[in-house]
């Protein structure tokens, strides 16, 4: 059995954030102190697409960051199937061990695009590729600190934030306050869930940090920022600031969304983030491949 978790229940965590240039994604690492246990949120494994080429050199910063702090890796967790970058979950979990998460609704991630992608028929869509799937306020113990998982479905049906303590890692849900939200016109995404699960997040105090999965500055107007706060959230956020109500928000998100192009890496980082970031199934040769749907998405 499940119980919501006040955030006065744990400690303040640390949080150190890794950002990728070229997927403008931001990986943490949260912790008590150094040598206490942590937790990695949304690694990334670089991908070049014109040559097909994988390297580790973001997943290697997160190593040498967890290594100077003598940190133990609990967990290594997922906020969704990402469709802009490739996790780097199983890298890090041989180099640093840890258990591979991701919210349990993933399943009907795996079951929408093992269709599109024609995947072997052994690819389950249970989840098992992860090492475990988590509930909707279920808590995670990382040394000291407790984590609450919440649902927080819109961008994909399967999104999940992480709350430890006063600080809460929104995944996509939402963006720094002048980027605003997250798209919804993904398969199985939903405008309107995706209003209520900002509303939950807004609803928290308005101290509560607030960690983001990516940052994309407005027109380079400004640094890199990936850490904000409810209060914030709420006075200016571009999409979803107070007195947005739930018509006008899904009116311009889809509108919006019908703007939009396809994320660059989309059809490679789906493939390998529904595996829990393996690749697939070498073929004969011995060679891993990936799948292009054409006139499909």
């Amino acid at each position: 059995m499940t119980h919501m978790l006040p955030s006065t229940t744990t400690p303040s965590p640390q949080v150190h954030g890794i950002f990728d240039p070229h997927t403008w994604t931001v990986t943490y690492v949260v912790y008590e102190k150094p040598g206490s246990a942590c937790a990695i949120i949304d690694s990334v494994l670089d991908y070049d697409p014109k040559s097909g080429r994988t390297r580790r050199d973001s997943a290697d910063q997160v190593i040498a960051f967890v290594k100077s702090q003598q940190l133990q890796v609990a967990w290594i967790l997922e906020t969704h199937a990402h469709a802009d970058h490739l996790s780097a979950a199983p890298y890090l979990k041989a180099q640093l061990g840890g258990k591979i998460a991701i919210g349990e609704h993933i399943s009907q991630v795996q079951s929408v695009f093992k269709g599109i992608f024609n995947l072997e028929n052994e690819f389950a869509v249970d989840g098992s590729q992860f090492d475990h799937l988590l509930k909707a306020d279920e808590q995670l113990h990382v040394g000291a600190l407790h984590a609450r998982v919440l649902f927080v479905p819109g961008h994909t049906p399967a999104c999940v934030a992480y709350q430890f303590g006063d600080a809460v890692f929104v995944g996509d849900t939402l963006f720094m306050p002048d980027v605003g939200t997250a798209r919804c016109d993904f398969p199985g995404g939903d405008a309107r869930a995706l209003y209520a699960s900002v509303q939950r997040i807004l609803r928290l105090p308005g101290e509560t940090r607030l960690f983001m999965c990516h940052d994309y500055p407005p027109h380079n107007a400004r640094p890199i920022a990936f850490e904000t706060t409810v209060a914030a959230q709420r006075a200016h956020n571009v999409h979803v600031h107070d007195g947005i109500d739930e018509a006008a928000f899904v009116a311009m998100r889809t509108q919006r969304d019908a703007t939009l192009d396809m994320p660059v890496l989309i059809l490679p980082a789906i493939q390998v983030n529904i595996r829990a970031g393996a690749l697939p199934p070498p073929e004969a040769n011995g060679v891993s491949y990936l799948k292009i749907p054409l006139n499909v998405l």
